[in-house]
């Protein structure tokens, strides 16, 4: 059965984190294996960065009047990654736990301005059991759902407020993951990464993707899907008409229009136009009234979403007369 993700009012609009593992490498210099920002949980000098960075994004969602949904360093919280990183099932769940514990904490000098901050929730970060940007390796629905299952069930006893899982390009992975979500009674988020083809890596059109994984999940049908990893240039191509666009619920794009492997080499941050790509998510705002969560991925943080919140926000108050 679905779990639904609430917002606190009718019309509340949540801003999340940018691309965190890229600030992180480029602005600040840390290295990680295999892409999992988890392991500086263990780097003293990281949490010092860490928290002036999520002190910075929690002052950029309270000038602009909404809601936070804090997600964190667990990206590549799952077994097969943690096997490379020679982690233990008990060390993993362990980092999942610190992980989810540091957004709290982080959070907690902002829960009293209830004037500012009406709303702060948590999420966990699912990502696929394979490469994101590559058909490297077939999963089936039932594999995906034992896989994620182990992650899942991590997150539920920490009693996150959703699960945002992030850069899928296939089916059957998310079935297998909105059926895991469901079995731990836990909301989820399937957002989706696109090639500059406008469709999934594997193939299918953003509306094939979610009208198949709403159609094999059934009842345990994911909370909504999103889009992230992608730069509008990418992605508002495939926002072909439809009754399938009132499931889209989250847009966190990334900074500039590149190919995701050639950002990934350019060792600096690509922080884009962050007006042009502001003045973008404006134009989704007034186009997607069913989105309510706005971020940023690779190449963004503060700046640009001091900009997106800005412009969302005013996208979705009526002009004065």
């Amino acid at each position: 059965m679905t779990v639904p993700f609430t917002p606190h009012a009718p019309g509340a609009l949540y801003i999340t984190e940018g691309g965190t593992e890229t600030e992180l490498l480029y602005r600040h210099g840390f290295t990680f294996d295999h892409f999992a920002a988890f392991t500086l949980l263990d780097d003293p000098r990281a949490m010092v960065v860490l928290h002036d960075m999520y002190r910075r994004l929690l002052d950029v969602i309270a000038a602009s009047g909404g809601c936070a949904l804090l997600a964190g360093l667990d990206y590549r919280a799952s077994p097969d990654w943690a096997g490379l990183l020679g982690l233990s099932p008990a060390a993993l769940a362990d980092l999942q736990a610190r992980n989810i514990g540091f957004l709290r904490e982080v959070a907690a000098p902002y829960r009293g301005d209830l004037a500012q901050k009406p709303d702060i929730r948590i999420a966990g970060i699912v990502g696929p059991r394979g490469d994101a940007y590559a058909l490297n390796r077939a999963i089936t629905a039932d594999a995906a759902e034992d896989y994620h299952a182990v992650q899942l069930e991590t997150l539920a006893g920490l009693q996150v407020d959703l699960v945002w899982a992030a850069t899928i390009n296939n089916i059957p992975e998310a079935v297998g993951i909105s059926r895991a979500a469901a079995a731990a009674g836990l909301a989820v988020n399937i957002s989706w990464t696109l090639t500059e083809t406008h469709r999934l890596r594997s193939g299918p059109t953003l509306a094939e993707a979610v009208a198949a994984t709403d159609a094999q999940a059934g009842t345990a049908r994911p909370d909504s899907f999103g889009i992230n990893c992608s730069h509008p240039a990418e992605f508002a191509p495939a926002l072909t008409p439809g009754a399938w666009q009132g499931r889209l619920r989250c847009l966190r794009p990334n900074a500039a229009a590149m190919d995701k492997i050639a950002l990934c080499k350019l060792d600096h941050l690509e922080e884009g136009d962050p007006v042009d790509l502001a003045a973008r998510m404006g134009a989704l705002a007034r186009r997607l009234p069913s989105v309510d969560i706005w971020g940023g991925c690779c190449g963004t943080w503060d700046t640009h979403l001091a900009r997106i919140a800005e412009q969302v926000q005013a996208a979705r108050v009526p002009a004065q007369v």
